[in-house]
């Protein structure tokens, strides 16, 4: 949906709710998602970035295109940081900067 569209038509409608106090701070509250969300953005793409340069350079100097040990870490670490979804953000992210297998 377009920015103009989102801002289309009343409040309530934008927010879900009618009393404006309530419905200014769900505005707040997304205006700062929104900056979160283009954080993680720039931050998974450059992630990737680096994770690929390290492939490279690694298989360049005559290594594995894997290093398992490296990823199960990876996966380990946000296991324990985020439960079983981070498990699944973090084979996103090795995906993301090695490609699929």
């Amino acid at each position: 949906m377009s920015p103009a569209a989102e801002n289309a038509g009343p409040p309530e409608a934008r927010t879900g709710t009618e009393e404006p106090s309530a419905s200014a701070r769900i505005v707040q509250i997304r205006e700062r998602i929104d900056e979160i969300d283009h954080a993680l953005i720039t931050l998974w793409q450059e992630r990737a970035a680096l994770s690929q340069e390290v492939g490279v350079t690694r298989m360049a100097s005559g290594g594995t295109r894997l290093v398992l040990s490296r990823e199960r870490e990876i996966l380990e670490r946000f296991r324990v940081a985020l439960g079983a979804d981070g498990t699944q953000l973090a084979l996103l992210l090795l995906r993301a900067g090695r490609g699929p297998l």
